[in-house]
């Protein structure tokens, strides 16, 4: 290959790199910055038949916030499906600190073995 035949290799290469990250930052939801702070948690009960069948892993939920803090809807982005009810139903629980519009994050479980 040539030396322009390089450059153009590099450059393609290049913006490639960019626009998918570019593209990736805009699809993963809010920066830390960005995020609601949470004023009261509950935390997700351990399902029994996921405790006995060692079920361990993160369960990720996707949270909709009206501007006054509660949750309004909620959707499962990833987990084990014995994990993600208890997650979903601690979650609705939660009250954020108010914000002036309706977000979105996402918000993440982990369980671990005892």
């Amino acid at each position: 290959m040539r030396t322009s035949g390089w450059k153009k290799l590099a450059v393609t290469v290049t913006a490639a790199l960019i626009f998918s990250g570019l593209s990736g930052f805009a699809q993963s939801g809010s920066t830390d910055e960005s995020k609601r702070k949470v004023k009261t948690k509950t935390a997700p009960l351990y399902p029994e038949l996921a405790k006995r069948m060692n079920v361990v892993g993160k369960v990720k939920i996707e949270v909709v916030i009206t501007p006054d803090g509660h949750v309004k809807s909620t959707r499962v982005v990833g987990g084990h499906p014995l994990l993600v009810q208890a997650c979903q139903d601690a979650v609705k629980e939660w009250k954020f600190v108010t914000a002036p519009e309706e977000t979105t994050q996402v918000v993440e479980f982990e369980f671990h073995a005892n």
